[in-house]
């Protein structure tokens, strides 16, 4: 935005929507939050924040989306991010196609087909799939198609944008504050790393023994890690969050893995977190949680429905983080 359309907003006159320019990103998609510079990252939260506060106050944005279709690929289920991302393409001016699970699955015909065919009517894909593996086939098969990763067994970066962008709401500043992931080092644990590293922020997480995030993981985080962040992999629970900014938990048993629910639950018990775990931390610490939550395992409902909780927050960024990722990854 513009120092003339800043200062009519603090004077309180409306901003026209043309006068925010969409500067793209240069990637053509985003499988990862590694796809992004650390300035690009910096932007979409910046953008995010702005169209928060347009949306609160009932302003009508600009529509970089207006007149192309943008397709829902869904081989897994969702609730906030397919929401999110239909209402996100939609505000943004947008049509949304919605296919069966099975056309991205590879069942029916391969994937690179299925892409090169999408390349032909559509502008963009998100796609929520099983591998990472099959996500970078499809993006790779399709070079005028802009695909965004809605999550894989191994990253959620879109989920990211969220938790960064709560996390500067709740904390002020990322750079410098810790972050404590506990629980399984899963995709989100993964994506945690690399946008926290990228931003500056402390990032600690703590699994049993085999759960632990992959040393590959940490390594990507450590090579692009910004304003001396930190990226520690730990089994102690209290070291992990003693003192944190923040504390985050998932599922202890991610989607795929429902047949190991009952071992998990066993093994991941003393990393629930609980009144007690939360006071090891700073004396401000926010609770994070991407949702869907399992109350009274991984978390307790004392917890998730406490003040310092910030689930709810973290779905509703969805939607302003995602429309600023659409809206500068497929600017024109």
């Amino acid at each position: 935005m513009s120092p003339e359309a800043r200062k009519k907003r603090a004077e309180g006159f409306p901003v026209p929507a043309v006068e925010r320019t969409h500067v793209p990103v240069k990637a053509k998609d985003f499988l990862s939050i590694l796809d992004f510079s650390h300035d690009e990252l910096e932007r979409v939260l910046d953008l995010a924040a702005e169209l928060k506060e347009e949306r609160a106050a009932g302003r009508r944005g600009s529509q970089p989306l207006a007149g192309r279709h943008v397709a829902l690929l869904f081989e897994r289920p969702s609730l906030r991010t397919r929401a999110t991302f239909t209402i996100a393409i939609r505000e943004l001016g947008g049509d949304v196609i919605e296919l069966p699970a099975d056309v991205v699955s590879g069942s029916r015909e391969t994937v690179e087909d299925v892409a090169r065919n999408l390349e032909r009517w559509l502008s963009g894909a998100v796609i929520r799939a099983s591998s990472q593996e099959r996500l970078t086939r499809f993006a790779k098969s399709a070079p005028g198609l802009h695909v965004v990763n809605a999550l894989t067994s191994e990253q959620h970066p879109s989920q990211a944008l969220a938790d960064m962008m709560t996390l500067r709401e709740r904390v002020g500043t990322l750079a410098g504050s810790t972050l404590a992931f506990v629980g399984d080092g899963n995709n989100v644990a993964a994506s945690l790393a690399h946008a926290g590293a990228m931003l500056g922020v402390h990032v600690r997480i703590a699994s049993p023994s085999g759960y632990e995030l992959s040393p590959a993981v940490v390594a990507e985080a450590k090579s692009v890690a910004r304003h001396g962040a930190t990226i520690e992999v730990t089994h102690d629970i209290r070291r992990a969050v003693s003192g944190a900014d923040a504390i985050y938990t998932d599922v202890w048993a991610s989607m795929g893995q429902e047949d190991q629910a009952d071992a998990r639950a066993r093994i991941f018990a003393p990393y629930q977190v609980n009144d007690a775990l939360m006071a090891l931390a700073g004396p401000a610490a926010v609770f994070m949680h991407c949702l869907p939550a399992h109350r009274g395992l991984e978390v307790t409902d004392a917890v998730m429905d406490s003040a310092a909780s910030a689930v709810f927050d973290q779905a509703e960024n969805r939607l302003h983080t995602q429309k600023a990722l659409l809206s500068l990854l497929m600017a024109r």
